[in-house]
Order: C-alpha cells, then structure tokens, then sequence
C-alpha cells in the first residue's frame, strides 16, 4: 500500500470557512486508510516544521493537494508553504537545484527532481461554475482547470513528480452540490486507488 500525504491549503476567510475542503480532506482519509494505505494531513494552520515537511514529501508515494482557488492561484498561506518547504528541498531532499550544471548550464532546466515514482493529484473547490472553462466562449477562454493551475503543476514537476487526474468541485458557493461532489470524489480516488 502506499503512503500518501494530504495538503489542505484552505485559508480561513468568513465568507470560506473551508467546511468542503476539510470534508473533502477526511473523504480522503477515510477512503484510502480503509483500503490499507496509510495518510498524513498538513493545514495550513498548522505550524509548519519545515525539515517535517521535507520528511512527509520524502515518505509519500503520492501527494494530494486540496485547496480552494483564490484569485485564479493557490492561497497565500500554501504559496507560503511552498516558498518555505519547497525552497529549502532544493539542497537534496525534493530536488538538487534546478538540474543543470557548469558543463551544461542552459540544459536541464527543472530535471534536478529527487522525487521520482511520487505521484501527486490536484483537488480543487471553485466559485466558478463548470461551464465556465472549456469553452471558448466564456470566462477561462476555453482553458481547463488544468490549464488554470499549470504553474502548480510544474512545481510537482520540478521534484519530478507524475500528475494524477485533477478533481474539482464547482460553483461551491451560489449553487454548491455537495452531495453530488462527494460521490464524484469517491468514485475519483476509486479509481486512482
């Protein structure tokens, strides 16, 4: 079975107290630890020990990243965490620098990853409803959500990290299905695990 390391990345706001994603966060656990895996959860209002995060990102075979989108990115206290976790694994433990080196140093850019055979997904809660990506008629112009989160998806990939299937749950705030993201979720881990 695997380790698997779950991030929630919600940042308390009084209009987003972050009830989905810790919902979405304990679905997770509760799924993958049933099926044997074992899991570790980071908030961010948790005190983050840096050299613990290097360990968890080190111990998991596979990472999730749960958060709200705000501001078309992650939140500030995760972009915090990564400025802060992520910078200092560049010395070994998520990466040895960038990947190039004096023979070659406009080569390799980004494929000093230490952090091969880790996979991780992306799980995302939107205000935007689904309609609103994926057709070039409206707000995203034609863009996915992957497309949305492309810079998440090349820090994994800086550590070398394989992209598992992206979820998200839409329109959480004006028309929220919850009931319906829920069964969507466990069908999506389901199938990835």
């Amino acid at each position: 079975m695997s380790n698997v390391l779950i991030i929630n990345g919600h940042q308390y706001y009084p209009f987003a107290e972050g009830r989905l994603n810790a919902t979405l966060v304990d679905k997770a656990v509760n799924i993958l630890e049933s099926k044997g895996h074992e899991t570790r959860v980071v908030t961010m209002q948790d005190e983050i020990n840096i050299e613990q995060e290097l360990e968890n990102h080190t111990w998991a075979d596979i990472v999730i990243f749960q958060s709200p989108v705000n501001w078309m990115g992650v939140t500030w206290s995760f972009k915090k965490y990564m400025d802060e976790v992520y910078t200092a694994g560049m010395g070994g433990a998520l990466c040895n620098g960038d990947g190039r080196n004096a023979e070659q140093p406009k080569k390799n850019y980004g494929k000093g990853g230490t952090l091969s055979g880790t996979k991780y997904m992306i799980s995302l809660t939107f205000n935007a409803p689904e309609e609103a990506f994926n057709d070039v008629d409206e707000f995203f112009n034609g863009k996915s959500v992957d497309d949305l989160l492309f810079p998440m998806h090349m820090n994994f990939k800086f550590f070398d990290m394989q992209p598992l299937e992206t979820f998200a749950c839409f329109d959480v705030m004006k028309n929220a299905d919850i009931e319906n993201d829920l069964l969507r979720y466990e069908a999506h881990l389901n199938k990835l695990f």
